[in-house]
């Protein structure tokens, strides 16, 4: 009896093998052998600290030597890249001195209400040798507030200047507007007036 089971156990086995032998093949059944057996441990490489220093110090002194090189093939200065502004060396152009021309052609033009006191101006010009008078009169309104000597040629800006002085301290401009006249400096009148003649100046 114990015969018969043990046969009948091999003949199971045998069915079972040959079941397995007819079964696809897969990736499994294809492996390469090695000589390896188990786990293996991978073993990193030394980290080199040093050498990432070495190439940051390098970086830094390259940028550093091609800065210098720029500002000094560009002529810009470390100021003028901060937005910063350097103090200009350059001398500021000397003023025109006043200077009193009695030969200068000179109109006078009354910008006040007050009738005919432009030749009270006109006398004290006169009488100082300040100018030649050319012409005097009213100007076209008679409420002008800023008393100035114009002149139409920046050459004439001295004399303008020194009528100017001599009128109280009126203003001077450069202006071409009054060229019809065809004098040098022109004398507005204004109710700021207060240079020699304007005691006689009423309203």
């Amino acid at each position: 009896m114990a015969k018969q089971h043990h046969a009948d156990d091999e003949s199971r086995v045998s069915r079972r093998a040959a079941e397995r032998n007819t079964l696809p093949a897969d990736r499994f059944d294809a492996l390469e052998k090695s000589p390896r057996v188990g786990a293996h441990r991978v073993i990193g490489r030394p980290r080199r600290i040093w050498l990432f220093l070495v190439c940051a110090v390098l970086g830094f002194l390259l940028l550093t030597i091609g800065g210098v090189l720029y500002l000094q093939f560009s002529g810009q200065s470390v100021a003028d890249l901060r937005g910063e502004t350097t103090t200009s060396t350059t001398k500021p152009e000397a003023k025109v001195k006043a200077e009193l021309d009695p030969e200068a052609q000179v109109v006078v033009l009354n910008g006040t209400p007050m009738e005919g006191f432009e030749a009270v101006v006109d006398n004290e010009i006169t009488q100082n040798a300040w100018g030649q008078i050319l012409f005097s009169g009213p100007a076209a309104v008679n409420d002008v507030e800023i008393s100035a000597v114009f002149y139409a040629d920046p050459t004439d800006e001295a004399a303008a200047l020194g009528l100017a002085k001599e009128l109280g301290g009126v203003s001077t401009f450069l202006n071409t507007d009054y060229s019809e006249y065809g004098a040098r400096l022109i004398v507005l009148l204004g109710t700021n007036y207060a240079g020699p003649g304007s005691d006689q100046l009423v309203y």
